[in-house]
């Protein structure tokens, strides 16, 4: 008897489902329009991203769809295609996840109310036979909502790395200078950049290893992911790797090249080149050489931000090689066959003497010795080079001279 009683409830529940099921697709415009009218006025995202049109149609056929598989076979079912469906296109149009599953939870309460009120008002007797087929309803439910949840996270996914390849390749055609008016048009619209600005480049020296997802380990500065802006300060940044550095794209609005400088302090984590202001995107490709100039003018692997316009005499000899060495055997010729320690004496006392604007007294402080002994050592590499610190030229020539020593090398 037992056995009878279940299957009789099955019939129950299954004779209910049916008869609400037919009952309810003739008020399908009346349930859409309400169902429309719920989301849109609680939700700003679907009246941003979803016209009323494509709001409407696709909230009577997923409410049809929905409907109709419970007079279905379980493998007939096309509510669960629809949901798939449904899910990659909100995903395209840049809809919120939470917002798409306000809509399910709404979409239950409003196909779970038009059931009840059909019964009571129909079919009254048969309302202990619809309590129990809330949870075959609910579940339904649920299931349409998980899958377009899954699909949803996995189309959102799929769009954001052809989004992040197409910021890639925007910015290498800006960056390698093959952007013409129309290219930087066209960046423009994809970066979501003024066309005309102010911009910068900075260039950052791989001094550690790189995650593989491409971001910054921890501990080294603020996290940036390649073709991922950045912020920083009221300046925007937009990162690229190349072999050997970095490369971003600085978005200047008001702000510095000075608080461009001060807010890389704290993000670097080895040599960083700062190009000068340009003026726009078609005039990124020479700030970003300018960069890479500005960087080599640093030594070490540690943090260090170089803007070219503070190293343009260091960026010279970088820049001229050749010239740069035979600079280096003209001027200080002399020095190059002394014993490697006397050189490096001489040559580090030079550069402190420039450092500290020619006082001996604030050279001998860095060098820890007596000033006298700075005297010393300074009028020997007069001497050997045969230039006179005297004479401004003579002062340029040594200065260039122990850049490249020190650059070149």
């Amino acid at each position: 008897m037992a056995v009878k009683r279940s299957e009789h409830v099955g019939e129950d529940v299954r004779q209910v489902l049916r008869i609400a099921a037919t009952r309810l697709l003739r008020q399908l415009p009346e349930l859409t329009e309400e169902l429309v009218a719920r989301v849109r006025e609680g939700d700003e995202a679907y009246r941003r991203f979803v016209t009323p049109d494509d709001h409407w149609q696709s909230t009577e056929e997923g409410l049809r769809v929905g409907i109709e598989a419970i007079l279905q076979r379980p493998d007939e079912r096309r509510d669960l295609e629809f949901a798939r469906r449904m899910a990659g296109r909100r995903a395209e149009q840049g809809l919120p996840l939470e917002s798409l599953m306000r809509m399910y939870r709404l979409a239950a309460q409003v196909t779970w109310g038009a059931f009840v009120d059909l019964i009571e008002r129909e079919h009254a007797e048969l309302l202990p036979a619809l309590v129990r087929t809330a949870t075959h309803v609910w579940h339904a439910i649920d299931r349409q909502a998980l899958m377009a949840a899954d699909i949803y996270r996995r189309r959102e996914k799929e769009l954001l790395g052809r989004s992040t390849e197409r910021v890639n390749a925007l910015l290498d055609e800006l960056l390698e200078g093959v952007a013409d008016t129309a290219v930087a048009r066209s960046a423009a619209a994809g970066l979501d950049l003024p066309e005309r600005g102010r911009y910068a480049v900075v260039t950052m020296r791989l001094a550690v290893r790189h995650d593989h997802d491409g971001s910054r380990p921890n501990g080294y500065g603020t996290p940036g992911v390649d073709g991922r802006p950045e912020v920083l300060g009221p300046m925007r940044l937009l990162w690229r790797m190349r072999a050997q550095y970095e490369v971003a794209v600085v978005a200047l609005g008001e702000a510095t090249l000075e608080e461009l400088a001060e807010g890389m302090t704290a993000v670097a984590y080895g040599p960083a080149g700062v190009s000068p202001v340009v003026g726009g995107l078609v005039e990124l490709a020479a700030a970003r050489r300018l960069a890479e100039l500005a960087m080599r003018t640093c030594e070490g692997c540690g943090p260090e931000i170089a803007r070219l316009d503070r190293r343009l005499p260091s960026a010279l000899v970088i820049s001229q090689p050749e010239l740069s060495g035979r600079l280096v055997s003209e001027v200080l010729g002399a020095l190059l066959g002394l014993d490697p320690t006397d050189r490096e004496v001489l040559l580090a006392t030079l550069a402190a003497w420039l450092r500290c604007e020619g006082s001996a007294a604030r050279a001998a402080g860095q060098l820890y010795c007596h000033r006298n002994t700075v005297f010393n050592r300074m009028r020997r590499l007069e001497q050997l080079t045969g230039r006179s610190l005297s004479r401004p030229r003579d002062i340029v020539e040594l200065a260039l001279a122990l850049d490249a020593t020190r650059l070149l090398s």
